[in-house]
């Protein structure tokens, strides 16, 4: 991995400043490095503001950005694909050091403004969802293929609890997420994993298009077509779209806990869920480690410190992610730092003091 910084050529700026100025794009924020300033800058995308695990994402690279001295450059893509490859372009201009990819939902739409950044040099750390494609220093997460089918086993053990011991004949519904995110193609495949070793139960899908209200609805629609022979719910992310899928329930005249509703991602939505006995469980999905992990490699490639490499297993004592083993990326060039997450409450307390969700409680 090449720690050596190169700026693009003036021809590229003067290129992607009239490919800007032509499309109008307008930026939010503020604070990029001042023309000649020493100070290293680092450009970060995400999606969906106000969400909080998006929140969490930014409080900890702003905190361990300012810990480092580096000035961080935060920007809304809105989730669309043209939008963040409009910023990848304003941060090429901007002379940044490094960018941090925190918010897409079509991640192969991204990848010319992922090659685009490659022939800048500017590094790329990717958390949550990876780029298809293009070179990716590190992708940071914990993995959702399989932390989806931890879930679904611990599913499939509390419906046979409640069947006398034995898998019943029914039907599951899956709420998933955008159809055209790759965290949806992949809890869905980890889901399938084991639900597909119970023949006896039929999947029905209803796309929740990570919201609250489509989730309610899709779920009550559900509810209705399939009546009692609805034995289980998993959601693919409780914290945008699990209370819907509870008030859908209730809704119907039903308890939530008799569904054994499960997914991934808690947040402080699922926390609830779990403190009011509607839900199984839910996997705490990192977001503040892969953050501020972020920052402090991109600082490291820029001042050419040693990184992560291969087969390395990252630790940190007491720490609810690790470890954390270091292997190549199946998404991009470059390597996956692969992080560990917990079922809440199963495997940690809900009010565990390490959870994010609690880190940073006066958030929400």
């Amino acid at each position: 991995m090449s720690t050596q910084r190169k700026r693009p050529g003036k021809t590229l700026v003067l290129a992607v400043a009239l490919a800007i100025l032509v499309s109008g794009t307008g930026v939010w924020a503020a604070g990029a490095g001042e023309e000649g300033s020493d100070e290293m800058t680092f450009g970060m995308v995400i999606k969906y503001p106000g969400t909080p695990y998006i929140e969490a994402f930014i409080h900890a690279a702003e905190t361990t950005a300012e810990e480092l001295g580096v000035n961080l450059l935060v920007r809304d893509g809105g989730g669309d694909a043209q939008q963040i490859m409009n910023h990848m372009d304003t941060f090429i201009v901007e002379g940044i050091d490094g960018f941090i990819m925190a918010g897409a939902v079509d991640q192969r739409a991204i990848v010319p403004g992922v090659m685009t950044l490659n022939e800048a040099d500017i590094p790329i750390v990717a958390i949550d969802t990876s780029p298809e494609g293009g070179e990716v220093a590190y992708f940071i997460s914990a993995d959702v293929t399989s932390q989806s089918a931890h879930a679904a086993e611990a599913f499939v053990a509390d419906i046979a609890e409640r069947h006398g011991g034995e898998v019943p004949e029914g039907v599951i519904i899956e709420i998933t997420g955008d159809v055209r995110d790759m965290y949806t193609r992949n809890a869905h495949e980890g889901v399938m994993s084991v639900l597909g070793e119970y023949p006896q139960l039929e999947v029905v899908q209803g796309d929740g298009k990570w919201n609250n209200i489509d989730s309610h609805d899709r779920t009550a629609d559900l509810l209705t077509r399939h009546g009692d022979d609805v034995v289980g719910i998993y959601v693919h992310t409780p914290d945008i779209m699990g209370p819907g899928v509870v008030e859908a329930v209730r809704g119907a005249g039903l308890e939530p806990r008799d569904f054994s509703i499960t997914g991934t991602w808690m947040g402080p939505e699922g926390q609830a869920l779990i403190r009011d006995g509607d839900v199984l469980g839910i996997v705490a999905m990192p977001a503040y480690a892969p953050a501020q992990m972020a920052v402090e490699l991109l600082y490291k490639i820029a001042t050419g410190e040693p990184v992560p490499q291969r087969g390395d297993v990252l630790d940190e004592p007491n720490a609810i992610w690790a470890p954390a083993e270091v292997k190549d990326s199946p998404y991009a060039d470059g390597l996956y730092i692969e992080m560990q997450a917990p079922i809440v409450p199963i495997d940690v307390d809900v009010d565990d003091p390490r959870l994010w969700e609690n880190r940073l409680s006066d958030l929400w």
